[in-house]
């Protein structure tokens, strides 16, 4: 198994938010979208963009230590 150092964790992370933000568009396309799905992605999208700042955030040294 092959170690994710944080910058590679962060790239992974920003390419599952494109990909959801791509699927909810498409979701958006639709007349009749699926209201459940389409909630149940943007929650999962917002969880990614806390997971990608804190991992920004434990990469930046803290400047007040």
């Amino acid at each position: 198994n092959e170690v994710l150092t944080p910058a590679m964790r962060l790239m992974e992370l920003q390419a599952k938010h494109r990909t959801l933000d791509n699927k909810i568009a498409e979701l958006h396309s639709y007349p009749y979208q699926n209201q459940i799905l389409l909630q149940r992605l943007k929650k999962e999208k917002l969880r990614l963009k806390d997971a990608i700042e804190r991992l920004k955030d434990d990469m930046i040294p803290d400047l007040n230590a």
